[in-house]
């Protein structure tokens, strides 16, 4: 039996990459999972079918999380499907990189709505079917210390989301609700790919820079992930878990 089993869980963003992990590795340890998309549905319905073909329950929902109801939508197909929830992954995200000078007010605004907004409104909709030894997990990023150049907008969201989750945990800690946040370093997903970091100098110098030596890939963030969902960590709440093969 996994140490999820019995649990449901929601996972925003999850039709690939660091989300579809996330995904995948919940309802490998037991968990009903409700697997979120914005765009891609086919690739939500790919990740429910790896999850079932092993054995697990999973959902598709489709759902833009900086709308409210959309939101809304995405946490009722969780209670509606499975009755309950138990974990909140905060996952969804976006990220442009731009110098300061060139930056523009859309891609900021893209940016906190999805990145900043849509953790607020998605973890909103979920508290009130959230009881005690409920875990939240948010997905920041290890720019929030590494803060490299052209990212002042995107780094900024993501100090945002380590800010949010001090301020919850200690919110929702008095009703037993642990809120974490894991701050992954560069993943080599198909977003990474498409902006052309994997392969490229920047790609050569943050693994140069990096004990581990290499970039990360999606399973090192969703066995973190798991970690915190999991009683293994029922007595942390408020931290900001770097997973980034050391680099700082």
């Amino acid at each position: 039996m996994g140490k999820l089993a019995g649990k449901v869980a929601v996972v925003t963003g999850a039709s690939k990459g660091i989300g579809a992990a996330i995904a995948r590795s919940l309802a490998a340890e037991g968990a009903s999972v409700v697997v979120n998309y914005a765009s891609s549905k086919a690739g939500a319905d790919a990740v429910v079918s790896a999850i079932t073909a092993a054995g697990g329950k999973a959902v598709s929902v489709g759902g833009d999380v900086s709308k409210a109801a959309d939101a809304q939508g995405i946490i009722n197909t969780a209670v509606e499907t499975y009755g309950r929830l138990d974990i909140l992954v905060n996952n969804s995200g976006v990220f442009e990189f731009a110098p300061i000078e060139e930056f523009t007010e859309a891609q900021y605004r893209k940016q906190f709505d999805i990145n900043v907004l849509g953790v607020l409104l998605t973890t909103q909709a979920a508290v009130k079917h959230l009881g005690e030894g409920a875990s939240i997990i948010n997905v920041s990023s290890v720019v929030t210390t590494v803060t490299p150049p052209t990212t002042a907008v995107y780094s900024g969201t993501k100090g945002a989301v380590d800010a949010i989750t001090g301020v919850l945990a200690r919110e929702l800690g008095p009703r037993k609700i642990r809120v974490n946040a894991i701050n992954p370093g560069i993943i080599e997903t198909e977003g990474a790919h498409a902006i052309g970091v994997i392969g490229s100098d920047f790609e050569s110098h943050t693994v140069s820079q990096t004990p581990l030596g290499r970039v990360g890939q999606p399973d090192d963030i969703a066995s973190a992930v798991v970690f915190l969902a999991s009683d293994d960590a029922k007595w942390l709440t408020g931290e900001h878990i770097v997973a980034s093969g050391g680099l700082r």
